[in-house]
C-alpha cells in the first residue's frame, strides 16, 4: 500500500528556495526530474512527478515545480548503497535515470538516522528519471562523493571523541606510542607545534584560489556561529548590559548578517537553472536589508550588498538584472522598479507610495518647510532611507501634483503644491482656510 508520508518532509522559503540545516552547502541541481519506486519491492510510495532535485552535502531534496511549497527529503545518510549507471541499447530510447537503495522503518519511513545501528528495517530501492537536460551524471559523481564524506557525521564528531582525547592527552604516552613531553619543554614544545600548524594553514589558504575559497567558506560558517551565540545572548543579558554594549552587539550583528551565504548559487551547482535559482535566492536576501531601508533600497546598493555576501562566488550585474526581472514570474514578495529618471531599485510589494506620499505632505506642511521647503536630506531622515531614493520620492510625487520644485544654486527646493487651492474664476480671493491660508500665515510670520 502506498504512503503519503513516506518521505521526509522539507522547508522552502517564501521564494521557493529550500531552507538550508546549519554547516548544509548546496551542491547541484536536476530540473524536470521524476521520483519512483522499484516495482518488485514490498515498500512503495506515490510517485513524484516533474519536480527540482536538489544535491546537498546532507540531504536529497525534490522541490515540485507546479507546487513551490511542496517538498521533501531524502537524507543521505539513509542511503545504502548507490548503483552504478550501466548503459545499454534499451537506455537509448528512454529518459536516463539512475538508482539507490534507502532504510525504510516497518512503517514505510524513511530511516533518517544511521541503519547500521538499528534491525528490522526494510531496503527500498528509489529510482530518479532524469527528464530535464541537466547533466545527471555529473550530478550521479556529486551524489557519489557527498555520499562518502558524511558531511552530516561531522558535528557530532568532536562531541562524541572529546573525552577520549583529553583523556589520551593527559596519559603520558601519545597515541603513537612516543613518550609525551611534560613540564616546561612540553609546553614549549606545544607552543612550536601550534605555530608550525597556523603556519601551515596559511600556506594551504594561499597556494591556489581553491585553497582560499574553501577557507572563505570555514569563515562564513564561523560568523553563522557568532552571530547565533551573540543573538542568544543578547536576549539573556539585555538585562544587566549598558546602552554601550547593546550597540555594540547590535553593530556585530549586522556585520555578521552581511558577511557570507554560506550555500550560494553558483552556475556549476545550478546549471541551466541558475538565474532561476539565483532570482529566488536574492529574494531571499534582500528581505532583512529592506525593512532596514523602509522598503525600498537602490539596485546599486543591492548588488554590493549581495556580492559581500557571496563571498568569492561573485555575480556580474547582468546577472542580477536577469535575477531581477524574473521576479514576475514567481510569486515573491519582492518586485523591480524603475523610476521615471531610470533609477531602478529594489521594492517590497506591501510598500505603498501612498503612505509615503502622506508623511511628504506631513512634513512639507510644517511653517518652516512652507516658507523654506525642503530637500531630499531632509525627505530622507524623515523617510529613513537613503537620499538619492528620498529624491525619486520626491520627483514621483511632484509627477502627482503633490509637490512642486523651485530649482536654484543650492540644488532642489520641493514645496507643497498651493495650485490647487487656487479659484481660476476668482484668482485673488484668499480663503481663511486649507493649506493656502497656512502657507499664508507661515510666510508673513517670517516677514
Amino acid at each position: 500500500m502506498a504512503s503519503n508520508n513516506f518521505f521526509l518532509p522539507a522547508s522552502v522559503t517564501s521564494s521557493g528556495r529550500p531552507v538550508l540545516v546549519p554547516n548544509e552547502v548546496e551542491c547541484n541541481l536536476l530540473s524536470n526530474v521524476d521520483i519512483e519506486h522499484d516495482q518488485d519491492d514490498a515498500v512503495s510510495f506515490p510517485p513524484l512527478k516533474s519536480g527540482h532535485f536538489i544535491l546537498t552535502t546532507h540531504r536529497l531534496l525534490f522541490l515540485s515545480s507546479s507546487c513551490s511549497s511542496t517538498a521533501v527529503a531524502i537524507p543521505l545518510s539513509a542511503i545504502t548503497h548507490i548503483f552504478s549507471s550501466k548503459r545499454s541499447l534499451k537506455s537509448v530510447f528512454h529518459s536516463p535515470r539512475f538508482r539507490f537503495q534507502v532504510s525504510a522503518t516497518p512503517d514505510n519511513r524513511i530511516f533518517d538516522s544511521d541503519p547500521g545501528r538499528v534491525t528490522g528495517l526494510r531496503s527500498v530501492v528509489i529510482t530518479v528519471v532524469v527528464r530535464g537536460k541537466g547533466d545527471w551524471e555529473l550530478f550521479l559523481s556529486k551524489m557519489w562523493e557527498c555520499w562518502r564524506g558524511r558531511a552530516w557525521a561531522w558535528e557530532t564528531t568532536p562531541s562524541e571523541t572529546g573525552p577520549a582525547s583529553a583523556s589520551a592527552s593527559a596519559s603520558l604516552y601519545a597515541s603513537d606510542g612516543s613518550v609525551r613531553m611534560v613540564g616546561v619543554g612540553g609546553l614549549l614544545r606545544k607552543e612550536q607545534e601550534m605555530w608550525e600548524s597556523t603556519d601551515r594553514s596559511l600556506q594551504e589558504a594561499f597556494q591556489d584560489l581553491n585553497a582560499l575559497m574553501n577557507k572563505a567558506k570555514e569563515m562564513v560558517m564561523l560568523a553563522e556561529k557568532m552571530r547565533q551565540k551573540l543573538l542568544a545572548g543578547s536576549s539573556s543579558q539585555s538585562n544587566s548590559a549598558n546602552d554601550e554594549e547593546l550597540g555594540s552587539k547590535e553593530e556585530m550583528q549586522d556585520w555578521l548578517l552581511s558577511v557570507g551565504i554560506v550555500s550560494p548559487v553558483t552556475k556549476e551547482s545550478a546549471g541551466a537553472l541558475y538565474h532561476q535559482q539565483l532570482s529566488r535566492q536574492l529574494a531571499d536576501f534582500v528581505k532583512i536589508p529592506l525593512e532596514r531601508a523602509g522598503g525600498m533600497i537602490n539596485l546599486i546598493d543591492v548588488y554590493c550588498l549581495f556580492n559581500r555576501a557571496r563571498g568569492t562566488a561573485l555575480i556580474s550585474p547582468d546577472d542580477l538584472s536577469q535575477a531581477c526581472s524574473l521576479w514576475e514570474k514567481f510569486d515573491v514578495p519582492v518586485m523591480l522598479r524603475k523610476f521615471d529618471s531610470g533609477v531602478m531599485a529594489i521594492q517590497s510589494k506591501s510598500h505603498s507610495d501612498e503612505e509615503v506620499f502622506g508623511r511628504l505632505r506631513a512634513l512639507v506642511t510644517k511653517p518652516e518647510a512652507l516658507r523654506h521647503g525642503i530637500s531630499a536630506s531632509d525627505a530622507a531622515m524623515t523617510l529613513g532611507i537613503a537620499p538619492a531614493m528620498a529624491k525619486e520620492h520626491l520627483l514621483t510625487a511632484e509627477g502627482k501634483g503633490l509637490l512642486c520644485r523651485d530649482i536654484s544654486p543650492d540644488g532642489f527646493r520641493f514645496y507643497i503644491n498651493l495650485f490647487s487651492e487656487i479659484i481660476l474664476d476668482d484668482l485673488f480671493l484668499v480663503k481663511d482656510y486649507g493649506i493656502y491660508s497656512t502657507w499664508v500665515k507661515a510666510s508673513s510670520a517670517s516677514g
